[in-house]
């Protein structure tokens, strides 16, 4: 897709590093599109610095709402090591995205990828839907670059039938409404329509752009030049063609080549050049939205006749404006604190010098440390420099995204409070949330930190003194964190890393937890009644091993925070320890590196 001056996309599973540079033959294997979706696999500070363009997947065509499954036999080694898992254990991309769960929140998370990424346009899936023009609408105005509209027919071969099948609708609806509501909203101008779900020839190419479009996802088609058979097994791990499977006896059928997909596209390029000439038009932006071209005919059955597509081929009025976007470059957003950061610490970009840097903040600064993490990553790598080369002290509170996507070397202490979002992503960096010395709350008895705390995290430490709320740790896959106590769904869908929660959890602790541990004081013997028994396990600490690990990231937490409630619990260890619960995935119970219980490795030895 580089040769020919296309964009491949990643999907949602991560990508090799070892793709973001050229070959030497000059070939690039880097996707052009870095995709987000809400498993949050692989989404590194290092993986959206090495593209175009970053997909926001709010949906799939093929499965709506449906979230999906990467079943234990199909995370490979290098799976895992992309993904940042164990190998062997079940992955699970939630439904939802849980840090969107409105406009704002879309709007706040195009802002953070506009900060990790300052010259990649931002793109967001859609699944065409009734009503689906008014979303559109909003995520123009959320700043938006693309809006992908992704009908029923296409999507990955691993949906159940049952949604392949019943599931979605076609792209031309879709298409058609969110193209007449930008028009008649004059937003159309300011953002690319791109359609995908079924394209395979220059025909349906230039009917999208007369519905609305004029950038066109090919997927099955380019699936189906490389040899796929669509035998519809790709969850199985048995595809017979080698294209969607880790078996290495299977992989080594496949036939496919860059030259048969060049070719591909060659073709169709071609056959949408023939198209238009037909139509006497020059090029695709002189059809795009030229609804007044087509017809309705009837090519179905009887039953069908009546049917009524005249509200497809409607025709808004533009007005001033263009049927296509004419914005150069992206839509830009505010600058944050990160731009005076970055202007203050020359001699780190310049010379590598370690530095200390401090400001007062508001919490209308968004996403800091974002932007100066995106310069580091360019600059030094994601792992070059050490754990707190600049340290940022922030007085104040902070607002939404307070260290997203922060890499290692980065540590920001914040004295007050923050936002939600505190760490989404974090990969490597580290985090202090602490009150102002002169504070009299109680840190376990108060909250600090807001909702969807280190979501999709792969590396990293967060320590607040205090208590973070709602979907806290939600798909985090490494970092390890301290906190005084979270709301409801805590440590869900989790795969890596350690979390410590000095205080009470909410309900459904633990859902959808496949890796990781999880270690939480509960003096009241409450804890069993919040948690979600699908998964995990839990238990008293027996273990010397597992009690170092608990008390050393305390001990850290103290150091880092000074609260005065984890120092009680320390001095007081020997009779705190016995009120706490070790929270372990059930698929993890064998691949631990360390039994559960010092009798259990008294009977191994």
């Amino acid at each position: 897709m580089n040769r020919i001056g296309a964009k491949s996309d990643s999907g949602e599973g991560g990508e090799d590093p070892s793709r973001f540079r050229p070959r030497p033959n000059g070939d690039n294997a880097n996707s052009a599109i870095k995709q987000i979706a809400s498993g949050r696999f692989g989404v590194t500070a290092d993986y959206l610095t090495n593209c175009r363009e970053i997909e926001i997947k709010i949906a799939q065509g093929a499965k709506p709402g449906e979230g999906g499954q990467l079943p234990g036999f199909k995370v490979t080694a290098e799976i895992a090591r992309l993904r940042h898992a164990t190998e062997g254990v079940m992955l699970i991309s939630p439904p939802p995205h849980h840090d969107i769960y409105s406009i704002e929140d879309l709007a706040q998370l195009i802002y953070d990828l506009k900060q990790i990424n300052p010259e990649a346009r931002v793109c967001v899936k859609l699944v065409a839907r009734s009503g689906i023009g008014t979303i559109a609408a909003g995520v123009a105005k959320a700043k938006a670059d693309v809006i992908l509209i992704s009908g029923h027919v296409g999507g990955t071969g691993a949906s159940p039938q049952t949604s392949i099948k019943y599931a979605g609708i076609p792209w031309e609806m879709g298409l058609s409404e969110v193209h007449q509501v930008l028009t008649l909203n004059r937003l159309r101008h300011r953002v690319r329509l791109r359609t995908d779900g079924g394209i395979k020839t220059g025909r349906d190419v230039v009917m999208a752009a007369m519905l609305g479009a004029e950038e066109f996802g090919i997927g099955t088609a380019a699936l189906v030049a490389m040899g796929c058979i669509m035998v519809r097994q790709c969850h199985s791990n048995t595809c017979p063609v080698g294209v969607c499977t880790q078996d290495p006896k299977l992989r080594q059928r496949f036939g496919g080549s860059p030259e048969k997909v060049v070719n591909l596209f060659s073709f169709i390029a071609e056959e949408v050049r023939e198209v238009l000439a037909k139509l006497g038009a020059k090029s695709l932006n002189e059809v795009i939205g030229r609804t007044d071209l087509l017809t309705q005919v009837n090519r179905g059955a009887a039953d069908l006749d009546d049917l009524d597509l005249n509200p497809i081929l409607a025709q808004a009025d533009p007005g001033e404006y263009a049927r296509y976007c004419t914005l150069e470059g992206r839509n830009e957003v505010p600058e944050t604190l990160d731009a005076q950061m970055i202007a203050d610490a020359g001699p780190l970009f310049n010379d590598g010098e370690k530095m200390q840097l401090q400001y007062n903040i508001r919490n209308t600064h968004r996403a800091i440390g974002t932007k100066f993490s995106s310069r580091i990553t360019r600059r030094f790598g994601m792992a070059a420099l050490k754990p707190g080369h600049v340290t940022v002290r922030l007085r104040g509170s902070a607002g939404q995204s307070l260290g997203a996507f922060a890499v290692q070397g980065l540590k920001l202490e914040v004295l007050g409070d923050a936002n939600d979002y505190v760490g989404k992503g974090l990969s490597g960096g580290s985090i202090v949330v602490r009150p102002l010395p002169s504070s009299p709350l109680a840190t376990q008895a108060n909250v600090i930190i807001g909702n969807t705390v280190l979501y999709g995290a792969t590396a990293g430490r967060l320590f607040a003194a205090g208590q973070a709320g709602e979907r806290f740790a939600v798909r985090n896959s490494g970092a390890d964190v301290v906190v005084e106590g979270c709301g409801a769904n805590g440590c869900e869908y989790m795969t890596g890393g350690v979390a410590v929660i000095l205080g009470p959890v909410g309900d459904n602790f633990a859902a959808g937890m496949t890796g990781g541990m999880a270690f939480v004081y509960d003096e009241a013997g409450q804890f069993p009644r919040y948690v979600n028994p699908d998964s995990v396990i839990w238990q008293r600490i027996d273990s010397l091993h597992w009690e170092g690990v608990l008390r050393d990231l305390i001990a850290e937490h103290v150091q880092e925070t000074q609260s005065r409630f984890a120092q009680r619990l320390l001095n007081d260890w020997a009779l705190e320890r016995d009120n706490f619960w070790q929270i372990v995935p059930k698929e993890m119970l064998s691949r631990l590196p360390q039994p559960l219980s010092d009798r259990e490795e008294e009977k191994r030895a």
